[in-house]
């Protein structure tokens, strides 16, 4: 298997290391600001200097928000902006980046086999256990999701586009900026809420809950929600990047 470069991508920053086959990294995890504007050709060159501050490695993973298909972007919500999460659209980004191959540029840029998911995806790789219906979600800028079935990746929703009361959408209701405004007390309440909703949607056997803001749920909350919730570490998003292809069933050639 030798080594994978595994590089999570956010609204704020862009973070990566190394791992071998056994998903223990190799070198400090590196993180830099995710940049804006921040068309294709600027996203695989920061990736690459992200790179070039690591070790070498066999093949890469990234993890990057919005709907990707097969590595294609169909919609990536923070990329299209002028400067950064929730500032203005800017119409030529958005034509950019709608169908961009970002797996091939990633392959052809690194030299190597390259996988690239959503986000959330990836960071499932590294939690779920492989059996059942489990589902991440992960809190940060907006909301993450990922849904596995015995330990297979099923196709990606954008959960976080949905609308969860009187028009707003996930991605607005849990979001950083929110639990900026209410603060952790009143933002854990609404996280709960919100688990409390999903559950009979998905009838999960497990949820994860992970990203940067998952470790700042208040236990009473979290107690709250069950034990089938998990909260889990912002690394697995990229601890996951080696199991993803495994759990994934994609193949080191990207024109497969």
């Amino acid at each position: 298997m030798g080594l994978t470069l595994a590089i999570d991508c956010g609204g704020g920053g862009i973070k990566g290391s190394v791992l071998d086959g056994d998903g223990t990294l190799r070198a400090s995890v590196i993180r830099v600001d995710t940049p804006y504007p921040l068309p294709p050709e600027l996203f695989v060159k920061t990736l690459l200097e992200l790179a070039g501050r690591l070790p070498p490695a066999d093949r890469v993973t990234v993890g990057m928000p919005g709907m990707i298909r097969h590595g294609v972007v169909v919609a990536t919500p923070h990329y299209v902006t002028r400067s950064g999460p929730r500032s203005r659209v800017d119409p030529d980004l958005l034509a950019e980046w709608s169908g961009y191959d970002a797996r091939r540029a990633v392959t052809e840029a690194f030299g190597m086999p390259a996988l690239v998911l959503n986000d959330a995806e990836v960071h499932g790789a590294g939690v779920v256990a492989g059996t059942g219906c489990e589902l991440v979600l992960t809190l940060g800028t907006g909301l993450g999701s990922a849904l596995f079935d015995g330990g297979r990746l099923a196709p990606h929703l954008e959960l976080s586009h949905a609308p969860v009361r009187w028009g707003t959408t996930y991605d607005t209701y849990v979001g950083e900026p929110e639990r900026r405004r209410l603060g952790d007390a009143f933002w854990s309440r609404r996280i709960r809420q919100v688990v409390d909703g999903l559950r009979p949607v998905f009838r999960w056997d497990r949820l994860y809950l992970g990203g940067g803001n998952s470790r700042l749920i208040r236990p009473e909350q979290v107690a709250r929600m069950g034990d089938d919730v998990v909260i889990v570490p912002n690394t697995a998003g990229i601890v996951g990047g080696v199991r993803a292809w495994q759990l994934t069933g994609e193949r080191d050639d990207p024109a497969s």
